[in-house]
């Protein structure tokens, strides 16, 4: 299957389709909205979902030396994206010095709903992964935020690192309830599954669907306000980091020795942008950033780059470095 079958495929499968829905919704300023309580319960039941079943991958396979590798490899990718991204930033933008590092750290965590749609997309492929994948998807979540901290800090014009930033960066509901979801699904067990898996199974994907519409209705409203913020650099650099960030992400994979789907996991974790938990602790780290510039970037450009194209290119690559 070529890169094009793979683009087109991807394109045409029910979460994409979804996805282009609440874009088109929003874009033609349609009515439509799905209310913020039922967002905010499919945001728990996914993270909740994904973080279970991880957790049962885990048990089921054992604690490993090529797990370890992996959740270090994932920190450190964590820690390095966001000084890559603000580099290109500074030569590619006029951003300051606090926005360009806002934006870093976006891009050296990681979006969750990119993960499970690259998820999704190996399931169409046939194609297996390890299920520990999620936690290095969570180990990914926070060390990006103190990277662009440690570059504010550098300025002179950086926040102090009191209690209040580190509950935040720490006690992110997003990163709680992934954790603590994995930490149950690891105790628990097959057996534990098997009890709630009618629950976080079955319903699984139509919840993802349902939960993507919202997305592009979201990305849409903020695309559609975007006007003199988007300009050619930005816009440049949105689809640059990703392939950058996938291309660390590959090297990882490879040099770990995974497989073809973790291949591919690896490259989109590098490749995904936080519009989630990197902008509730940007608000309090660096509250004089301009979220319309970091949330229109992560969720406006890159977010929809990833799940339109970057998911295709990425298994494309995984496959040809792997042979799988």
């Amino acid at each position: 299957m070529d890169l094009l079958d793979l683009a087109l495929g991807n394109l045409l499968s029910p979460i994409i389709l979804c996805f282009a829905l609440g874009l088109f919704a929003a874009l033609a300023r349609s009515d439509l909205t799905i209310p913020e309580a039922v967002a905010k319960g499919m945001s728990i039941y996914l993270l909740f979902a994904i973080g279970f079943k991880g957790g049962v991958a885990v048990d089921t396979a054992g604690f490993s030396g090529t797990l370890v590798g992996a959740l270090l490899a994932g920190v450190f990718l964590s820690f390095a994206l966001p000084l890559i991204a603000f580099g290109l930033l500074r030569v590619m933008t006029a951003l300051s010095t606090l926005d360009a590092a806002a934006v870093a750290a976006h891009y050296g965590s990681i979006s969750i709903v990119t993960f499970v749609a690259g998820t999704s997309v190996l399931d169409s492929a046939g194609l297996t992964y390890d299920g520990w994948m999620v936690a290095v998807a969570a180990a990914m979540e926070a060390p990006a935020i103190l990277s662009a901290l440690w570059l504010v800090a550098r300025s002179g014009s950086g926040r102090q690192m009191d209690s209040d930033l580190w509950r935040e960066i720490l006690l992110n509901g997003s990163i709680v309830l992934l954790v603590g979801s994995f930490a149950i699904g690891w105790i628990t067990g097959p057996e534990g599954l098997a009890r709630i898996e009618s629950f976080i199974v079955s319903p699984f994907q139509g919840v993802l669907c349902l939960f993507l519409l919202d997305m592009g209705l979201v990305a849409g409203r903020g695309l559609r306000g975007a006007r003199g913020i988007l300009r050619p650099g930005l816009l440049a650099f949105g689809i640059l980091m990703p392939l950058i960030g996938a291309t660390a992400g590959a090297a990882a994979g490879v040099g770990l020795g995974l497989g073809t789907g973790s291949v591919m996991l690896m490259m989109v974790l590098g490749a995904s942008a936080s519009y989630i938990a990197v902008p509730a602790a940007m608000r309090v780290a660096l509250p004089e950033a301009n979220p319309s510039v970091y949330l229109t970037l992560s969720l406006g450009v890159t977010f929809p780059f990833n799940l339109t194209l970057g998911l295709a290119i990425y298994l494309a690559v995984a496959r040809m470095l792997t042979g799988g």
